[in-house]
This record gives C-alpha cells, sequence and structure tokens, in this order.
C-alpha cells in the first residue's frame, strides 16, 4: 500500500519586528509513512528550501494553545483581527517567528486527521504486525522448547 500525503501550499510571514514582515512561501507536508512528523518546507531566496520537521501532535495542540519548548514553540493569536498560529523555531543557524493564517493550517491538519486519525499513529508503522511476525515460532523453535538433557528426575529418560 502506498502512502496518503497531504500537502498544502501556503503564504507565511517571517517576523522581522513588531512592525515588519516578509512573505515566505512555504509547503506543509504530511505522510502516512511518517505519522507522527508533520514537515514544512520554507522556500526563501537560496539554493536550497529550508525544511523543518516536528510533531503533528505539536501543531495541533498549537493551533489551540501554547505548546513547545525548546527548538519549536507554537501558539494562536491575532493579528489585525486575523486568526494566526505563530511557530517560533530555534537552530544553531539562527532562529525565526513566523506567522501562518489559523484557517488554512486548520484546514490542512483536519485533512491529515481524516487519514491517521490520532491515536492510530502507530498503527501505520506496522510495529505490532512485525513484532508478531519476528516474534512468531517456528517449527525449528520446537527443538530448542525440547530439553536437550533431561534432569535426573526424569523417568527412562523423559
Amino acid at each position: 500500500m502506498y502512502p496518503t500525503v497531504v500537502e498544502r501550499e501556503l503564504e507565511l510571514k517571517l517576523v522581522l519586528s513588531p512592525e515588519r514582515s516578509i512573505a515566505v512561501p512555504a509547503r506543509l507536508s504530511y505522510t502516512s509513512d511518517d505519522p507522527f512528523a508533520v514537515h514544512i518546507t520554507f522556500h526563501i531566496n537560496s539554493d536550497h528550501p529550508v525544511n523543518w520537521t516536528f510533531a503533528r501532535e505539536l501543531l495541533v495542540e498549537g493551533v489551540f494553545r501554547p505548546c513547545g519548548h525548546g527548538d519549536v514553540r507554537v501558539w494562536p493569536t491575532k493579528v489585525e483581527g486575523r486568526s494566526v498560529v505563530l511557530m517560533a523555531l530555534s537552530s544553531p543557524d539562527g532562529d525565526a517567528l513566523l506567522e501562518a493564517p489559523a484557517a488554512q493550517v486548520s484546514a490542512w491538519l483536519e485533512r491529515t486527521l481524516r487519514v491517521v486519525p490520532p491515536g492510530t499513529e502507530a498503527d501505520q508503522l506496522g510495529i505490532d504486525d512485525g513484532l508478531a511476525e519476528l516474534l512468531a515460532p517456528t517449527p525449528a523453535d520446537d527443538l530448542w522448547l525440547c530439553d536437550p538433557w533431561p534432569s535426573d528426575e526424569s523417568k527412562d529418560g523423559e
């Protein structure tokens, strides 16, 4: 089965100061074969786009309330009467504060949640099936399970 991909192109704002921001084209990506993560690609004026990956749960929660710590923090707010989601990203290369339209992010997240509902992410990875296959007994296991050296307490070598 092929993975399901949910993508959305949108324009974010890179906040440079309270009075100044610049538009940054971006792509939100989600794929069912990496069910815990969301990917954001920023197309800035460079040879290579900038990619960030973090927990889908962080973005889902950040649409409603402040969350995250460390490298990625997300929170909702209003800017000039518009509902937006702010993402503070931090790396050794620098820090960025990005503003995303809340309605577009929420609609995209809803699509990802329909593809892989919350709580079913591990099912997508097939970990349980893989473990069951790995741990399934084989005919050779029967040889290993029998005692090659019967104890002195057994009767007639049983």
